[in-house]
């Protein structure tokens, strides 16, 4: 049996959200505070976490932040009234999984939850770090080591990649597909062109060699320490 933790400051609708979930079979355990809601979910053990943004003592985006902090890898599925981009791009980048948005249909939650208890565990961490190469996607800083280095939108977007992949391989065209719109008709070799200034940024400073180039298959982040 899947236990599932909500974490929701309207009354009415925690209690509805917890009788539908226990008629499907799952057990429910509810907090009305993030205060609460954060001390459940590092106390016990959930296979996901209904996570509403909008809570008293502590918001649902620093309740995810704090738990992907402590290496608490649970599904978050975050809750909001508000149908705002903003908010769905900040959900994500604290470490939430899914987002859904008041009002909805308890079907259209069940299914989401489904889906995260298919997927299971997952490291979600808000800060990619790759040895001492550290960035805040939410935050938008980069920092090497104590140093915070400047970047532009392109810069940090390739390199955010590439952290998301470190240790792998990954293609040019990968690059392009995921840092550039579907629109894009310019010449390909741009991707060389920002590795060389992220290298100049992150890499040089620093004697790191961070950024590698493996040849006939694109470029590679090291997960560890970087050579020197």
């Amino acid at each position: 049996m899947a236990r599932i933790l909500v974490v929701e400051d309207e009354t009415r609708l925690a209690a509805a959200i917890r009788r539908g979930l226990e008629i499907e079979g799952y057990a429910v355990d509810v907090a009305l505070d993030g205060v609460d809601g954060q001390w459940h979910a590092e106390q016990a053990a959930y296979d996901a976490i209904v996570l509403d943004i909008m809570l008293p003592g502590r918001d649902g985006f620093a309740v995810c932040a704090n738990l992907r902090a402590a290496s608490i890898w649970t599904p978050v599925l975050m809750l909001t009234a508000r149908d705002a981009k903003k908010d769905e791009v900040r959900a994500l980048d604290t470490g939430a999984d899914d987002y859904l948005v008041k009002p909805f249909a308890f079907s259209v939650l069940l299914a989401r939850l489904r889906a995260l208890l298919r997927r299971g565990l997952k490291e979600r961490p808000a800060v990619l770090q790759a040895g001492s190469l550290r960035l805040d996607p939410a935050a938008h800083r980069c920092h090497r080591g104590e140093v915070e280095v400047e970047l532009t939108g392109r810069e940090f977007a390739i390199l955010e990649f590439l952290l998301r992949q470190s240790g792998d391989v990954v293609s040019k065209a990968a690059i392009m597909e995921n840092v550039w719109d579907f629109a894009f008709e310019g010449d390909p070799n741009i991707v060389e062109v920002y590795i060389r200034r992220l290298r100049k940024k992150v890499d040089e400073p620093f004697g790191c060699h961070s950024i590698e180039t493996v040849r006939g298959g694109g470029y590679r982040l090291a997960a560890g320490e970087p050579r020197t």
